[in-house]
């Protein structure tokens, strides 16, 4: 979809430059940026990374008494620092 939006010159040159140091066009770098931007305050979408990471650990470890206190103490500084 072709789209309008009005953003600081700087802003604008500083995206200039990131695009053509990566090689990409400034339109895929916008649409990376949003759904980057989009993806890290969807709470939802932050619960199913948590969920995931946390299966994964399970699986790879035996679940003694250590290592649910790592998961643990881990997903409570997870929380500590997501926007709510």
């Amino acid at each position: 979809m072709k789209t309008a939006v009005s953003i600081p010159d700087d802003v604008f040159e500083d995206a200039e430059r990131l695009a053509d140091r990566l090689n990409v066009s400034r339109s895929r770098l916008y649409a990376d940026a949003v759904r980057d931007y989009v993806k890290r305050r969807d709470p939802d979408a932050i619960t199913a990374a948590m969920n995931r990471a946390l299966d994964a650990a399970a699986a790879d470890q035996e679940s003694s008494d250590a290592d649910l206190h790592f998961v643990s103490a881990a997903a409570a500084r997870a929380l500590k620092q997501v926007e709510w």
